[in-house]
C-alpha cells in the first residue's frame, strides 16, 4: 500500500476515532441507546482504518500520530459543539502534542 493510501487510512481513523469521542460524550454514560451504538460503530471503523495504516507503518508510529490527531481533533468538536475551551496550560499542552506529531512523521525513519 502507498504512503497517500497510507494517510488516507489514518485521516479516517482520526475521524472515526473523533466522532467515536463525540458519540461517547453525548450517550451520557452510554445511557442513551443511539450515541451509545454510534460510539461503538465509529469504534470499529476507527479500529479497522488503524489495521490498515499498520500495514505500511510501526505500530508505534501509527498510534502516536492517530492519538496526538484525534485529541487535537477531538478539542476542536469540544469547543464547536460544547463549548469546552482549553485554559492556557492545555493549549500549551496541545502545542507540544502538534509539534510531536509533526516530529514523528517528518523525522523518524520507518
Amino acid at each position: 500500500m502507498n504512503l497517500i493510501i497510507t494517510y488516507l487510512f489514518l485521516f479516517l481513523a482520526v475521524f472515526f476515532g473523533t466522532a467515536s469521542n463525540f458519540f461517547a460524550k453525548s450517550s451520557d454514560g452510554f445511557s442513551k441507546i443511539l450515541p451509545a451504538s454510534l460510539s461503538a460503530i465509529t469504534i470499529i471503523f476507527c479500529m479497522f482504518s488503524l489495521s490498515h495504516v499498520m500495514k505500511t507503518l510501526s505500530a508505534g508510529m501509527t498510534y502516536a500520530t492517530f492519538a496526538g490527531m484525534c485529541i487535537i481533533a477531538t478539542i476542536f468538536v469540544d469547543v464547536i459543539k460544547f463549548n469546552q475551551w482549553p485554559n492556557f496550560y492545555s493549549f500549551i499542552g496541545l502545542i507540544f502534542i502538534i509539534i510531536g506529531v509533526l516530529l514523528v512523521n517528518l523525522m523518524a525513519q520507518n
